[in-house]
């Protein structure tokens, strides 16, 4: 069934670009979704302002349809093509199985893009290191890079069991190395790649996503090997932009609220660094 409850009587994005505003919620018709693997979906929809906006790593709020659930959803870009923007997410609850039953021709409230992304100016190998659902952001990262000349992007993904974005990253990265949980973690994944990394014809950096004490453990090999690292912290997230206090995370200057100074951070950052 079409969501409805949110149909601006103007166009939200126009207004507020010839206002030089950030356009705000809006309603924006779904064109795709697909089931990638057990309980895992793609989800596009169509927004011209997302698409030429979005970094990677940055994120979209999705609204239910429901009145009584308030809070939107926050989901990272995992890909864009042309006006269409594509969400990847897992089925976790009631308000991401809503999402999962939406069809082209149905309509999603969103806003965005939010967060601060990945830095990805420096001519370098980005060795994108995702677990579980940490995968969205790095896959834009991977589209992103693709179009350069001075970079190159190494895939390190982990999952639980199915390999559900080998894929779809293979589209943009050079190399796909991935792991399942019955063969290690990333970590060990790392250390089995890590002379092609280091002796590599580019600098390698790392970009990852996905559950925290991954991540820490990641932090801690670049750090080990003093390999620039940037992290997409996973939060749960109230608003998605800075008013509720929902997401903050502890970091070297104190408590800070992972959908505005973040959701990238370095270890530095973090205090991941000792």
């Amino acid at each position: 069934m079409p969501n409805a409850t949110f149909i601006p009587t103007f166009d939200v994005t126009a207004e507020a670009s010839r206002a030089g505003r950030f356009p705000g919620r809006r309603t924006v018709p779904v064109v795709d979704n697909r089931r990638l693997s057990d309980g895992i979906y793609r989800l596009t929809f169509r927004d011209s302002y997302i698409a030429g906006h979005a970094k990677p790593a940055q994120f979209v709020d999705l609204y239910s349809a429901d009145p009584t659930r308030l809070m939107p959803r926050p989901f990272g870009v995992s890909e864009v093509e042309g006006d269409d923007v594509s969400l990847i997410f897992a089925v976790v609850g009631k308000g991401t199985e809503e999402f999962s039953r939406l069809a082209a021709g149905d309509t999603v409230d969103v806003m965005g893009p939010l967060g601060r992304g990945f830095d990805m100016k420096a001519a370098a190998n980005y060795v994108l290191v995702a677990g579980g659902l940490g995968v969205p952001p790095l896959l834009y990262a991977a589209q992103k890079l693709a179009l350069r000349d001075d970079a190159t992007a190494t895939a390190a993904f982990g999952y639980r069991d199915e390999r559900f974005a080998d894929e779809l990253v293979a589209k943009y990265a050079e190399h796909v190395e991935s792991i399942t949980n019955a063969q290690g973690n990333v970590v060990d994944l790392l250390d089995s790649i890590e002379d092609s990394l280091v002796n590599g014809e580019l600098p390698p950096v790392i970009l990852s996503c996905g559950p925290m004490p991954m991540m820490r453990a990641v932090a801690s090999w670049a750090v080990a090997r003093d390999i620039p690292c940037q992290l997409s912290l996973e939060a749960r997230m109230g608003c998605g932009y800075g008013t509720c206090y929902v997401c903050v995370v502890d970091t070297a200057e104190g408590r800070q609220k992972v959908c505005v100074a973040g959701p990238v951070f370095t270890p530095e950052q973090l205090g991941w660094d000792k």
